[in-house]
């Protein structure tokens, strides 16, 4: 979906500009996984995976079970309304002790 893309590649971008102050190396991933990857001084400590209501299944929780390597943090970005299913999905998976998740959300205010 051309839309999710968009959305996806909005919160990468704005990910990278918040997280800039406190990561020296931010690297976009823009063919692959992890969507970001966190470092300092070449030592990596994060990988940030952004993630939208359509990408979010049983088999992408497979592959942030291999991104949620011993030592390197993985942090899931996830749209606010799919943060329980992806809590629920993390914990049958058994890595919701290994991933961090955060939300977003698109508000339009019209005057």
């Amino acid at each position: 979906m051309p839309d999710e893309k968009l959305i996806h590649d909005l919160i990468v971008d704005n990910l990278r500009q918040k997280l800039a102050r406190e990561y020296k190396e931010i690297s976009i991933n823009s063919a692959g996984n992890p969507d970001l990857v966190l470092a300092n001084h070449g030592l990596v400590l994060a990988n940030v995976e952004v993630e939208t209501d359509n990408s979010i299944t049983h088999e992408r929780a497979d592959m942030w079970k291999t991104l949620s390597q011993p030592g390197i943090k993985l942090i899931l970005m996830v749209p606010k309304n799919a943060k329980a299913k992806v809590t629920e999905l993390l914990w049958q998976k058994g890595i919701m002790d290994k991933v961090s998740v955060g939300s977003y959300e698109i508000v339009i205010n019209m005057p």
